[in-house]
């Protein structure tokens, strides 16, 4: 670990993973209950699958509106007011009832809120990251994934005892703003994050941010989170419709995916310390290749969520690692890369939801089915990029970047 590590930075990082937890809480909550929001409003698949695909759409346009905010404001100012919007929104959803027209607006609130958590808390990962000097992304995501288990347990418990929407959201959502705002006070500020240049000096370290190792790891995580956004929008409403499992039981196969995301990320930065990221996240590729080919296959839902927890172990790495990359070509140090690079977070999420919406209604019977395999056959992308997530830091970068194959001290 470097050295000078204060008790500020162990605020800050403590902080950060608190922002984690609660996206993970919140996130896991809603979408583990979209069959039920589907039958509470009485969507068709088709409707389902628009309502789905507007919140990567708008999400995507917070990341780009936060990662210009970075640099007047920082990302902790924006983390700090979008974290608990984001609670709010997801309660609010709660209290439709059949208002589709509520329900549009709402969805798309939480779009705009979590693109601007997603990118602001990605920042603040990267900026703790380049003060330890050491691999730390994952433990961040395995936070988030630890949350996602608790969020995806607590939505089977409510099913499981008929608890409406609105209070299982709003539970949730109550514990997410409590926390955020305990400890969003302690997250970096601007000038900590990147020195306090100048809007002359950021204006112009914005351009120098290089677009062509972010394009690289840009695809891989394009396609990880397409099959994420497969798993987490769809693997519930698979395991309810095309597997006959009971509604305490669909959210499980999504618990089943994190619990292995938990597992993957707690000994993947001491594997990224050892082996350096370009191994590891080939191996992420392989298994989560192989955990999708076991959805596809599946005969039954408890086959069915063994297999969204191999798909979890591999795919578990890519993301994180992919901060981790766009943090040491970024010689701004206030997320700029990050941002951009989370931008291909909701190409992927747009993907999965717009693919596996089109092709399920082709089926009635096996639709999930057959979508989920262009997903899991995307997966082979991460093999071409792998490459790229070790990544030599431009001229300009700062010093203290990770550097990714050190190991602890």
């Amino acid at each position: 670990m470097s050295q000078g590590i204060t008790t500020r930075d162990r605020q800050a990082r403590f902080s950060a993973y608190t922002a984690f937890a609660v996206q993970g809480l919140c996130f896991a909550s809603l979408v583990t209950q979209v069959p039920q929001m589907q039958k509470a409003h009485r969507l068709s698949d088709a409707t389902l699958s628009l309502v789905l695909l507007m919140v990567p759409l708008v999400a995507g346009v917070g990341s780009v509106v936060s990662g210009a905010l970075f640099q007047r404001f920082g990302s902790g100012v924006v983390l700090r007011v979008s974290q608990p919007a984001v609670a709010v929104t997801i309660a609010l959803i709660g209290l439709t009832g059949d208002n589709d027209i509520a329900l549009y607006v709402a969805v798309a609130a939480f779009g705009l809120f979590v693109g601007a958590v997603d990118a602001s808390m990605n920042a603040q990962a990267v900026a703790v990251e380049r003060r330890y000097g050491v691999s730390l992304i994952t433990g961040f995501y395995a936070v988030w994934s630890v949350a996602g288990i608790l969020g995806g347990l607590w939505a089977s418990l409510a099913n499981r005892i008929d608890l409406p929407l609105f209070a299982c959201f709003a539970i949730a959502a109550a514990a997410g703003i409590a926390a955020s705002l305990a400890t969003g006070h302690r997250l970096y500020s601007r000038d900590e994050e990147g020195g306090g240049p100048t809007a002359a000096e950021l204006k112009a370290a914005g351009r120098s941010v290089p677009w062509r190792p972010i394009l690289i790891v840009g695809a891989a995580m394009a396609v990880a989170y397409l099959a994420d956004s497969a798993i987490s929008n769809y693997g519930a409403k698979y395991l309810d419709d095309e597997l006959s499992g009971a509604d305490w039981i669909a959210p499980l196969g999504y618990v089943a995916y994190q619990v292995a995301m938990v597992i993957s990320r707690a000994v993947a930065d001491l594997a990224v310390r050892r082996s350096g990221p370009v191994r590891v996240v080939r191996l992420g590729g392989a298994v989560g290749v192989i955990g999708m080919f076991g959805v596809v296959a599946a005969p039954n839902a408890a086959f069915a969520i063994a297999a969204f927890a191999v798909a979890g172990l591999g795919l578990a790495v890519i993301a994180p690692v992919c901060f981790s990359a766009a943090g040491r070509v970024d010689p701004t140090g206030l997320g700029v890369a990050v941002a951009r690079v989370n931008i291909f977070n909701y190409v992927g999420f747009v993907l999965g939801a717009a693919i596996v919406g089109a092709i399920a209604p082709l089926s009635e019977d096996n639709g999930l089915r057959i979508a989920f395999i262009l997903p899991a056959a995307l997966i082979l992308v991460v093999f071409a990029t792998a490459r790229g997530f070790d990544p030599t830091p431009v001229k300009g970068a700062r010093p203290d970047a990770p550097a990714m194959k050190r190991p602890v001290a």
